[in-house]
């Protein structure tokens, strides 16, 4: 299943170079440490920026922009930062806060009036500080189908579909994590500053900050830009270049595209407390008071700690971990972290602060690869916090290689337990229609020339065909092999024959929780 990258050319274009001197004894060989990184976890290219002590020590590119072409990744390569977004997005509120416009604690719906859960309770007592915390009620992901992959839906739109979205758990009661909050928290901000969620980016977060190259959407992008092309592995096998996907209606919780440039510049921001670099007259600034700061990195949701199944990575167990507005909060080797990660179609990254330490780290690749944020970002922290040597590269591709096995281990007990030899139930006629959910909407199954596909409405990508698994269950095999989230699709019939819903549920442990297809319930729609 793994694939090497062949001929991989190692291209180092950066801002500022990582001099000798100011390299810890744990990074004088980090070029050569990132380069196998890139072969190991098959990363076509990557950016990282380290800040120390105010001081951007490294904004530099490694690798190519896009496998088989040679535009080399440098410090202001452009990648989608994904759900590294969201602590823009509390930084915004922030800065309103800090204009007496609003309050964490205020009740979104003195906001947005029209703002519904799916319980009344939660509708009446949600906060904005809820919205920014995953401690709502939802299950992991809920509602992410509403604009993942990307619809035709407007952002208020996802949002009003939340009261029909159930929730799993009781309202604060515990962490799981979701996007579409954001989305209301980004509703929020613009109702309150009268401004959309994007140009208040731009004007009011990447203007004082320096950030010139970072862009709010993939559209915004001039031709020929300086950006990554993601990469996937079609089918968990092959890697290849992801389309750009430009997100509009959920912005808020991870649609910025952003530099080892531009984000060291915000990573020296947040670690100075929200004060901004002085200006040509001398005149300091802030971004937001340090209250707010504050605010942001004070735990309040807890988050459940496992037990590292790699040897190698029981050191990494935190002793707390939790989420705050818009960052994780935990420890590593004795030192708080304040950190976060991005996941987006073909491209995933990892912010890292020790503000004990002055000390940030910034990962961005364009490749699925968790191990390979991970495995550069701890090399980092561990060089500047003087830990002994860990082959980081080693441990996590144990870990990858264990969990691919528990993958396959998976499928194959799917396999055994088959009944290969059964047939529906009826004639492949019967089960095509139009198919409803009350959140997500219509899912129409066709028949044609003795074979069965789906379609979700609203999303263009989400079309597939389908395969007799057993019985009445089928197998969608989404047509953009990229996703890695084929489904089974089971038909409970009506005891007088007909179909009385359909429910779906990934195939593979290793399907991304976007994909939250088991949130489904889809009835018939009569014709």
């Amino acid at each position: 299943m793994k694939m090497i990258l062949r001929a991989v050319l190692v291209c180092v274009v950066g801002l500022t170079g990582l001099r000798a001197a100011e390299r810890p004894a744990g990074l004088h060989d980090f070029d050569a440490y990132v380069a196998r990184v890139q072969q190991e976890f098959d990363v076509p290219g990557l950016a990282v920026a380290i800040v120390k002590d105010g001081e951007v020590v490294l904004a530099q590119g490694y690798g190519v922009r896009e496998l088989g072409r040679p535009e080399p990744v440098d410090g202001r390569t452009l990648f989608a930062i994904a759900s590294n977004t969201k602590a823009f997005t509390a930084a915004g509120l922030a800065i309103l806060m800090d204009e007496g416009k609003v309050a964490w604690d205020d009740r979104v719906t003195e906001r947005l009036p029209w703002f519904r859960m799916s319980d009344p309770y939660v509708t009446a007592e949600m906060t904005v500080r809820d919205l920014l915390t995953h401690r709502s009620g939802l299950a992991l992901g809920a509602g992410d189908l509403l604009f993942w992959p990307a619809t035709d839906l407007t952002t208020r739109e996802v949002v009003e579909r939340l009261r029909f979205v159930p929730l799993a758990n009781s309202f604060r009661a515990e962490y799981a994590y979701d996007n579409i909050l954001y989305a209301a928290a980004g509703l929020v901000l613009e109702e309150v500053s009268g401004m959309s969620w994007k140009d208040f980016m731009r004007q009011r977060i990447f203007a004082p900050v320096g950030m010139t190259d970072s862009l709010v959407n993939w559209l915004d992008l001039p031709p020929g830009g300086n950006a990554a092309m993601g990469h996937a592995k079609y089918d968990f096998k092959d890697l290849k270049p992801v389309p750009p996907l430009a997100w509009d209606n959920a912005s808020a919780a991870g649609g910025i595209y952003s530099s080892a440039q531009d984000m060291a510049k915000w990573v020296r921001v947040q670690l100075a407390g929200g004060r901004l670099p002085a200006g040509a007259d001398g005149k300091e600034a802030v971004l937001f008071q340090p209250a707010r700061q504050k605010a942001m990195w004070s735990l309040v949701t807890p988050m459940g700690i496992g037990e590292p199944k790699i040897e190698a990575l029981k050191v990494t167990r935190p002793n707390f971990r939790g989420y705050g507005l818009g960052w994780d909060l935990a420890d590593y080797r004795g030192r708080k972290v304040v950190s976060h990660t991005g996941g987006w179609p073909g491209q995933v990254s990892k912010v890292a602060l020790i503000p004990e330490l002055g000390l940030g780290v910034v990962v961005l690749t364009n490749a699925e690869s968790g191990a390979a944020f991970q495995a550069v970002s701890l090399r980092v922290l561990d060089a500047y916090l003087g830990a002994p040597a860990t082959d980081w590269v080693a441990a996590y591709a144990e870990l990858m290689k264990q969990g691919q096995g528990n993958a396959d281990e998976s499928w194959a007990k799917l396999v055994a337990g088959r009944a290969a030899d059964s047939t529906p139930s009826l004639p492949l006629a019967k089960y095509a229609g139009t198919y409803r959910d009350v959140w997500r909407g219509d899912v129409f199954i066709e028949e044609k020339d003795g074979k069965l596909a789906m379609r979700f409405s609203r999303t263009e990508k989400l079309t597939g065909d389908l395969e007799h698994w057993q019985h009445d269950t089928f197998i969608v095999r989404w047509h953009d092999r990229s996703h890695n989230a084929d489904a089974f699709v089971t038909f409970a019939l009506t005891p007088a024959g007909g179909i009385d819903q359909v429910k779906m549920e990934a195939i593979s442990p290793l399907t991304d929780f976007s994909f939250d297809f088991h949130d489904l319930v889809l009835k018939p729609v009569a014709p």
